[in-house]
């Protein structure tokens, strides 16, 4: 009996534990990742992350267009695929045993080659990048391929990595809820290689929060024409997915809800790739520069319902840009240029669009052209809400202090509601293993709703704001003094006024030490 028992837990030791979907996808991506790292082309997660992207990318791709072509034929009607043979994935990545070393990279890499199928004809890339506009999806490849390369020296290698993403099912809804998640990860490992490129990124909690506070709803149109990796419209996407109730209300998230711009080619294939991973079958991304456009030619068509947006401060933009703008709102500042296209871009009428955008706190204190835009957000505009984001809520990428403009087109403002936005008890900033958590929003969310003072949120008056050059930076009258919120002239006087103090201190010590002791 013992000896039956030890072999029945000897086979039970044995067994193969099934992996969950996450985990068997992680390991995937995993190995890939670990096959890359070998590779003398590839340098660091900045290249290896792009070169996955558009490798899953072209397989994704084959997948969904393989379950369009099935349900075209169910219903009747022709299919014409977006990528014809032999550069579909089926035709020269799905077999193990298919081109591989030199052979592999000189269908991709070359502008002419010998094709999987034998005929002489154009690159994998070349022919990517040469699909013309007949339809948006060949539109979008070719502007994704524009600007990618393939880095790869070995041919083995990539042909390694190819065959370990031609295990995923794209077609499968679990797997690509899985994918989702495991590529924003991705995008942070990136955004934490990108160091001070990391622009790319915004904290997926401030992201869900600016979408919780201004609630878009389905039917609207939302825009981020600064969308970076995508993170404002993955988050929007995932919040109408919940209103979703019939084909129609699919139909409407998946054509009319989100479209954003982003005209650096790498973060387009990255915004490409986490919303079609996310669910989102053909995504809206205009690949040129959002401020290209004349501000007063922009009129109704172009407006939309919601815009969320973290555009990049500190930029400058050429004059080429600059002159889009009224003579007395110029600026190469390109977080002033983009809060002016945000105002142009909402909706009027009976339902005014909102806006929820990130901006730097020299915006909030900004003379010149920055108060003369300021006085037309609070004359024009209903400015009702500002969160004030503590120190390192972007850390380590940028210690500038930021905050959220909530405003609409409601009306003009009467007064902006303060909310400071404070660390956690014990904590003097927020750093890159401990960042900012989205529970931590669920006070400003509970209040959101129901506004009273209290010590965290407070009011001033549009009137009086306007009456002192529409400086916005005001100080949460219940805190302590916080020099890191002070505008420059007065961090300057708050410091001259200590050293001045520090040297009285010390001439008084001076005094006591040259007096004789009895």
């Amino acid at each position: 009996m013992p000896a039956k028992k030890a072999a029945a837990a000897k086979r039970a030791r044995k067994a193969p534990v099934e992996l969950t979907t996450s985990q068997r996808l992680g390991a995937v991506v995993k190995s890939a990742r670990d096959i890359m790292r070998k590779d003398k082309g590839l340098n660091g997660d900045l290249d290896r992350l792009p070169m996955l992207t558009w490798i899953m990318f072209l397989k994704f791709l084959d997948d969904l267009e393989q379950e369009r072509a099935i349900q075209a034929e169910l219903a009747g009607e022709k299919f014409k695929p977006s990528i014809e043979k032999p550069y579909r994935w089926r035709d020269w990545a799905a077999n193990p045993q298919g081109i591989t070393g030199n052979e592999l990279l000189a269908f991709i890499n070359n502008d002419e080659c010998i094709r999987p199928d034998g005929t002489r004809g154009q690159g994998l890339f070349a022919y990517l990048r040469s699909l013309d506009g007949k339809s948006e999806s060949r539109e979008v490849i070719s502007t994704v391929f524009s600007g990618v390369d393939s880095r790869m020296r070995s041919g083995y290698l990539l042909r390694d990595v190819i065959d370990k993403i031609g295990s995923i099912h794209f077609n499968s809804s679990e797997e690509l809820h899985t994918l989702g998640t495991l590529y924003e990860g991705m995008l942070r490992e990136m955004r934490d290689a990108a160091g001070d490129s990391g622009e790319f990124y915004t904290p997926r909690p401030v992201v869900r929060f600016m979408v919780e506070a201004t609630h878009p709803q389905l039917g609207e149109v939302i825009e981020d024409p600064a969308a970076g990796t995508g993170g404002f419209l993955v988050e929007a996407f995932v919040h109408l997915s919940k209103q979703v109730k019939t084909v129609n209300d699919r139909k409407i998230l998946q054509t009319k809800s989100l479209q954003g711009g982003e005209p650096k080619s790498l973060p387009y294939l990255l915004c490409q790739m986490n919303l079609l991973l996310h669910g989102l079958n053909a995504p809206r991304i205009d690949p040129g520069n959002s401020l290209r456009h004349k501000l007063t030619e922009i009129g109704d068509k172009e407006r939309v319902d919601v815009i969320l947006t973290n555009p990049p401060f500190g930029g400058a933009e050429e004059k080429g840009i600059q002159d889009n703008f009224p003579d007395d709102k110029r600026t190469a500042e390109t977080a002033l240029l983009f809060l002016q296209l945000i105002m142009r871009k909402l909706r009027r009428g009976s339902k005014p669009g909102r806006a929820a955008v990130v901006v730097p706190n020299g915006t909030l204190f900004g003379d010149g052209v920055c108060a003369r835009i300021k006085e037309d957000l609070l004359k024009e505009f209903n400015l009702h809400t500002i969160v004030r984001l503590p120190n390192g809520t972007f850390a380590p990428y940028t210690g500038i202090p930021t905050n959220i403009l909530f405003f609409d087109r409601s009306g003009p403002t009467k007064h902006v509601w303060y909310y400071e936005h404070q660390l956690p008890e014990g904590r003097k900033n927020y750093t890159k293993t401990q960042p900012i958590q989205f529970e931590e929003f669920s006070e400003c969310l509970k209040w959101w709703g129901k506004r009273k003072e209290n010590e965290r949120a407070w009011k001033v008056p549009a009137k009086e704001l306007l009456e002192n050059g529409c400086n916005l930076d005001r100080k949460n009258p219940s805190a302590k003094e916080d020099i890191t919120h002070l505008p420059p002239q007065e961090l300057a006087a708050s410091i001259l006024k200590k050293e001045q103090r520090i040297a009285e201190i010390v001439a008084g010590i001076q005094k006591l030490l040259a007096k004789p002791s009895k």
